[in-house]
Formats: structure tokens, C-alpha cells, sequence
């Protein structure tokens, strides 16, 4: 308790000294959504208290660990709403690549822009936490590769040669790459998020996608490497509800992540899930602001690298960076929950709580794009409607939807809850691991770091504004 008091006190006071002012996440940016400087410090201290003494004290034994949940119903005609979601989902990516090549070439007036970085990339997320995994039903890459193979099996009149054993030591390293390549083309390269750049890079992914279903087997590839399913697969699992073949089961909240496979890769995946919201976050501060263009122009004296060119390097350098940051925390946190005992291995450790990084990861994504879905996300329906984008300038945005003081309690809100939950998991598997009780406890100070860390940080990115 004397330690945990001590750590509390140095939260309050490092927290405290946090800057005060925040600007929401857009294609249209908001200047108005400053965040008081005594929520940083109640913020920390919230995540502390309830750690330490909800957890410590009215949490002894395991949870969540090994829940099996319950079956709900089963879900009438199957196959039928499989085949119907898959279409939805395959005439979907179409008309996002028809869109993008042939619509209005402006990001804000075309549908393609609008529906990859907003409807689908944010929108899906809270969308898999609410209701399961969704896309793995509407994923079009699966849709054709099923229809594919059930083609060429009544052609062939019997089973498709075996593909390729998919390699162990690749687990989810090719999902890490790909969630990179996005946040790259969202973030980094140059003018990545026109149409026509959005519509090409689909092309791209989807025939790689459906060469590595072809080598390694289509089920295998949506779960270990195709991008997309891994990434709201994982968030899916926070989700009470849960499709189990031809049924819907409801578990409790959260307990789907502990039985997240350990693989390869899976902690390199949540430090790019998160580290790409953080640098989205910090590109828009004064530090960056300031650093980027001389970072630019260095490449352009010294390099002979083009404006453009020299500015996408730059910030994928700071992409990169914020990703390493990440991953470095987080493995410094498991080296000291380590010196606990136990006699793990830190690749053990770092695996086996890796799955208390997904909430952190979801509630980055809510909390930093939060009024991006609420606000561009209305321009969905008349660009759902006119793809092509042809009277766009017609199409409008209310902003009077939320004001700003309820941004400010939503934002501050998803990130204290996020943590508490991640807190919830990581005390729930160290219970698991550790023989004894005081052991787990001991082990949480290092995870409890780990969390206050990341929770600074996200309050500290909502603070950053464009000066």
C-alpha cells in the first residue's frame, strides 16, 4: 500500500504538469476541445485507485480466465445470411475502387476516402466491441475466395490440392505489417488519402490477399495475416457476444481476449495499433509541428529528395518511432514484472499479457476519432447515394451534434475506462501465472506502470492543438 501511495503521488504530480489544450481528429479539424489540466491528474489517479484496491483487494482469484459463456440461439438460414453478408461486403470493396477511380477526386467528396478512413476504419471498431466480429461475415476477400474455391471444387469434381503449411514463426507478423502499411498511406504518404490512391492500394491488397489465401489456406490467412480481420477480430473479443459456427453465444465482457492465441507477432501488431493513433495524435502538436520541417528539409538538402517526397519520409520516420516507443514501454514494463519471479522468460511475460493491450488500442482509436466517425461520419449516406461524388458540395456536416464539453467527458472517459479494463485483464492473468496471490499483486505494479504510462500518454495527445 506504501508503494502504491508513493506511485500515486508521482502520477498526480508528473500528470499534472501535462499541457491543458486538445483538437479532435478530422478531415475537417476542431480547435475547440480544450481538456482541463485537473483531469490528467484525477485520470491517473482513478486508474491507481481502482488497481490497487478493487482489484488487489476484491479480486483474488481469476475471472474471466476460462469463462465459456452461454448459447443465445442459433442463427436461422445460416449459410444464406453468410452468402448474403459476403456479397454485401464484395459489391462494397467495388464500388470503394469504382469510386475512387472514376468519382470526385477531393478526399472530403468521395466515397471511397469517406467509407475506408471513417465508416470503415473507425466506424467497424466500435461497431466488433458492440457486436462481435462483424467483418469476418462481410470480409469480401473471404467472400470471393470462398466462392472461388467451392467453384473450382464442383468443376474439379472432388477437393483442392492442400495449400502450404502456414509457417508458425510468421503468426501475426504479416497483420502487423499490413495495419503499418495503412497507417502509413493514412499518415505518411504523400497525399494518401485521395480516391484514386485509395482505390489503387485496394487493388493491391486484395490481390495479395488472395495470393496468400491461395498458398496458405483461406481460413488461415483471415485469421492469422489478412490485416483487417486480425485487427477487428481483436477488438471483437472485447465484445459480450460472440458467433460460434451456426450460433450466437454471450460471454462476459472482455473474456474472449483471454483466450487470444499466442503467437508471433502479436505484440509488434498492438505496438503498431497503438503507436499509429499516438503519432496520428502527436503529428498535431507543436513538437512535431516544429520538428517536421526541418526534419523535411534535411532530406531535400542532403538527399536531393523531392517536397513531397522528403515530407512522406519524415513522417514515417515519426511513425515509426512512435511504434518503437510503444513496443519499447511495454517490454520495459515486462521486464520488471520479471524480477517478480516465476521463473518466466520475458517472451513468455510479454505473450502473456499482451492481450491487456487490445482495450488501450480500442480506446485510442475511440477517444482520438471519436468525432471524426460522429462528425464526417454523415457524409457517408449521401455519398452511399452519389459515390462518384458528383454534388458533393451540397453534402453537409452538423457540428452542433456534441458540444464541446461533452467531447471532453467522452474522450476522458473512453481512456480511464479502457485502462481500467486493461488493468482488469492483466491482474486477471497474473493470477493465473503466479502460484501465489502476493506474487500476481507484486507483478502489477510493473503492469500498473505500464498502464498509467499509456494513459498519460493518451490524455497527453488529446492535449496537443495546432499552434
Amino acid at each position: 500500500m506504501r508503494k502504491g501511495l508513493i506511485a500515486l503521488g508521482a502520477a498526480l504530480g508528473g500528470s499534472l504538469l501535462l499541457p491543458g489544450a486538445a483538437l479532435a481528429h478530422g478531415l475537417v479539424g476542431r480547435t475547440d476541445l480544450p481538456i482541463p489540466e485537473w483531469l490528467f491528474g484525477w485520470a491517473a489517479a482513478i486508474v491507481l485507485v481502482v488497481s490497487f484496491v478493487a482489484l488487489a483487494v476484491l479480486w483474488p482469484e481469476p475471472k474471466l480466465e476460462g469463462h465459456q459463456g452461454r448459447r443465445l440461439f442459433e442463427i436461422p438460414w445460416a449459410i444464406v445470411v453468410d452468402i448474403v453478408c459476403g456479397a454485401i461486403g464484395v459489391i462494397t470493396l467495388a464500388v470503394v475502387v469504382w469510386a475512387g477511380l472514376e468519382g470526385e477526386p477531393t478526399p472530403s467528396g468521395n466515397f471511397a476516402s469517406i467509407f475506408v478512413f471513417v465508416t470503415f476504419w473507425v466506424g467497424l471498431a466500435f461497431v466488433s466491441v458492440l457486436f462481435g466480429d462483424v467483418f469476418k461475415a462481410f470480409n469480401p476477400w473471404r467472400a470471393v475466395g470462398r466462392g472461388v474455391a467451392g467453384l473450382a471444387k464442383m468443376i474439379r469434381g472432388g477437393d483442392l490440392p492442400a495449400p502450404l503449411p502456414y509457417p508458425e514463426r510468421l503468426g501475426r507478423w504479416p497483420a502487423a505489417i499490413g495495419i503499418f502499411c495503412f497507417a502509413f498511406q493514412e499518415l505518411a504518404a504523400s497525399d494518401g488519402n485521395l480516391p484514386e490512391h485509395v482505390a489503387i492500394a485496394t487493388l493491391v491488397y486484395s490481390a495479395l490477399t488472395f495470393i496468400a489465401m491461395a498458398l496458405y489456406g483461406i481460413d488461415r490467412w483471415i485469421e492469422r495475416g489478412e490485416a483487417f480481420s486480425v485487427y477487428f477480430n481483436l477488438f471483437s473479443r472485447i465484445s459480450p457476444l460472440e458467433r460460434r459456427g451456426d450460433e450466437i453465444w454471450v460471454r462476459k465482457p472482455l473474456s474472449g481476449l483471454t483466450r487470444l492465441e499466442q503467437l508471433p507477432g502479436t505484440v509488434p501488431l498492438l505496438a503498431v495499433m497503438i503507436g499509429s493513433v499516438s503519432f496520428d495524435g502527436a503529428a498535431e502538436g507543436e513538437p512535431w509541428v516544429n520538428i517536421a520541417p526541418d526534419m523535411s528539409t534535411f532530406f531535400q538538402d542532403h538527399l536531393s529528395m523531392s517536397p513531397d517526397g522528403a515530407l512522406a519520409v519524415t513522417y514515417t520516420i515519426g511513425l515509426l518511432l512512435c511504434v518503437l516507443i510503444i513496443y519499447g514501454f511495454y517490454m520495459l514494463g515486462i521486464a520488471g514484472a520479471r524480477t517478480v519471479g516465476g521463473g518466466f522468460t520475458q517472451g513468455k511475460l510479454a505473450n502473456g499479457f499482451v492481450h491487456s493491450l487490445v482495450p488501450i488500442a480500442f480506446v485510442y482509436v475511440a477517444a482520438h476519432y471519436f468525432t471524426l466517425l460522429l462528425f464526417e461520419g454523415q457524409r457517408i449516406w449521401p455519398a452511399l447515394s452519389d459515390p462518384d461524388g458528383t454534388n458533393f458540395e451540397n453534402w453537409g456536416v452538423d457540428y452542433t451534434l456534441l458540444g464541446a464539453n461533452a467531447t471532453w467527458y467522452w474522450q476522458v472517459g473512453f481512456v480511464i475506462t479502457g485502462h481500467v479494463c486493461a488493468l482488469m485483464l492483466a491482474h486477471d492473468r497474473a493470477l493465473v501465472l503466479y502460484r501465489q496471490a502476493k506474487d500476481a499483486v507484486r507483478s502489477q505494479y510493473w503492469m500498473l506502470a505500464i498502464m498509467v504510462g499509456f494513459t498519460s500518454l493518451a490524455l497527453w495527445l488529446l492535449s496537443q492543438a495546432n499552434q
